[in-house]
């Protein structure tokens, strides 16, 4: 089947990156099964996330289909773009059909992209894990692939201002060894462990990062356990 839209903005999102200046140190995606179905699971700290997870299979020739809430479906501008690439809708009241659309994607082998936190970290820190895309991979069989990225929230992320000028940000992306998730097992247990390797890649990403603050002014995207002044997970709950 022709990707008449996916490859297009892939084309245009390269473009942007040079545009942007953007210095992409992405390491693992050989990890990332060069055929047959597989579960990307990625931390989530940026609106742009996913365009850095799918850029991350590339070199294995594989595009990603991600599950993504539905409202960006609806929007009149990624609505045609998102179903052009095939991704899957997520009505979270109505979560049935995009798993049995997910699982026949697998099933099939395709590589489907998924954010276990559910939302955007506002803390930049792990949030914790659905279990969803380990009941994914149980019944398709298929594996899952971690990954982490950082750095993208200095783009785009909720309650900050856009930052798409040419920045030179550098964005670290960290694909780890795929998890098997056994039929047999408990899915909370392969959730706990993926989310354990998810965390591990994050902190290698986040030590491998060139850059710190420029000052006081900059430490919003760093998070309260680095000295940053991002607001904690306790703090979050509790405003909300």
């Amino acid at each position: 089947m022709a990707e008449l839209v996916y490859r297009p903005v892939i084309g245009l999102a390269r473009t942007m990156f040079k545009v942007w200046d953007l210095r992409i140190d992405c390491r693992g995606s050989e990890n990332i099964p060069r055929s047959g179905g597989a579960v990307l699971v990625s931390n989530h700290i940026s609106y742009l996330d996913f365009i850095f997870n799918g850029l991350a299979a590339l070199p294995q020739k594989r595009l990603v289909r991600f599950m993504a809430k539905e409202s960006v479906f609806r929007h009149r501008i990624s609505g045609p773009l998102m179903r052009g690439m095939k991704h899957i809708p997520v009505d979270r009241a109505q979560g049935e059909a995009a798993y049995a659309h997910a699982l026949d994607s697998l099933r099939s082998g395709e590589v489907i992209g998924v954010f276990p936190e559910a939302t955007i970290s506002e803390s930049f820190t792990l949030k914790s894990f659905k279990s969803g895309a380990a009941r994914l991979a149980q019944e398709a069989g298929v594996p899952l692939v971690p990954m982490a990225v950082w750095g993208t929230q200095r783009l785009w992320t909720k309650g900050h201002p856009r930052n798409f000028k040419r920045s030179h940000t550098p964005i670290t992306i960290r694909v780890g060894e795929p998890v098997e998730a056994p039929r047999e097992q408990y899915a909370g247990a392969i959730t706990r462990r993926l989310r354990e390797r998810v965390q591990e890649l994050l902190e290698a990403a986040q030590r491998a990062y060139p850059v710190r603050p420029r000052g006081p002014e900059d430490t919003w995207w760093m998070p309260a356990h680095l000295g940053g002044t991002a607001p904690t997970p306790e703090q979050l709950r509790t405003a909300h």
